[in-house]
């Protein structure tokens, strides 16, 4: 078992096609990381990301993997596993979902439930179990921000995002004392593909910085992960505004 604190010698990526999970693949594979699965729904865009990190000099292999489809989960993963040991899970699927039209049809809040809670509670658990088989690794799950407290705004992507979270500290307590790491990454608002609109703020992160805090976080096996780090902070108070105050804040 290779040393997966901050600069593991394999990784599975759940979640293949994500920026923040590109953006740790490539940083992970520009140190010392030689072997990557991308784990994701069949397409261009998971074949192009494979291709950008075998310029890493990484072996880089896809599987076909869908959140929703939690039946096919656990034969997907017993598989690679099967082909070696893994210093490193990164969970990082999820959708952001669209607030509006999710509470106008509960189909779409429901799918957005799925993906990011059901379909990663089977991932994750499956996981750690085949961890804990090897003798040890780590899992990191992306969580949120918005798993502290739900806004007016997106509480559905929010609820979601904090389910997760709480299994995932439930989780990191069950495997205690096996040698498996779990750590949770909450950033805040993240500049990505999906989100162009953001504008220029402190509290504003990209994947890159987010990458970086992972490598971090695994080094110190830290438990949980705050990207920016003052975000912590800014949490911690909005958590105990009263609820007819949190209403009129705009978030």
């Amino acid at each position: 078992m290779n040393d997966a604190c901050g600069s593991p010698r394999s990784l599975l990526v759940l979640g293949g096609t994500s920026e923040i999970a590109l953006a740790t693949a490539e940083r992970l594979a520009a140190r010392r990381t030689r072997t990557i699965w991308l784990a994701g729904r069949p397409s261009p865009g998971l074949e192009e990301a494979a291709d950008r990190l075998r310029t890493y000099g990484a072996e880089v292999r896809t599987v076909a993997f869908d959140a929703l489809e939690t039946g096919s989960h656990r034969e997907t993963l017993e598989a690679v596993f099967a082909e070696g040991e893994l210093d490193l899970v990164l969970l990082a699927f999820g959708v952001l979902g669209d607030q509006p039209r999710d509470e106008r049809d509960a189909r779409h809040a429901v799918r957005l439930a799925q993906t990011n809670y059901t379909g990663a509670v089977s991932a994750a658990l499956i996981c750690g179990q085949e961890l804990r088989l090897q003798g040890g690794g780590s899992l990191v799950v992306l969580s949120s921000a918005s798993s502290e407290r739900a806004r007016r705004s997106d509480f559905l992507y929010g609820s979601s995002k904090a389910g997760l979270d709480a299994f995932a500290q439930g989780l990191g307590d069950a495997l205690h004392g096996s040698g498996v790491h779990v750590m949770v990454v909450r950033p805040g608002r993240v500049r990505t593909r999906m989100t162009p609109e953001l504008p220029a703020a402190p509290l504003v992160t990209t994947p890159e910085e987010v990458a970086e805090a992972v490598e971090e976080g695994l080094r110190r096996r830290s438990e949980v992960v705050w990207v920016p780090g003052k975000l912590r902070y800014v949490m911690a108070a909005l958590r105990h505004v009263p609820r007819r105050t949190f209403r009129r804040l705009a978030l």
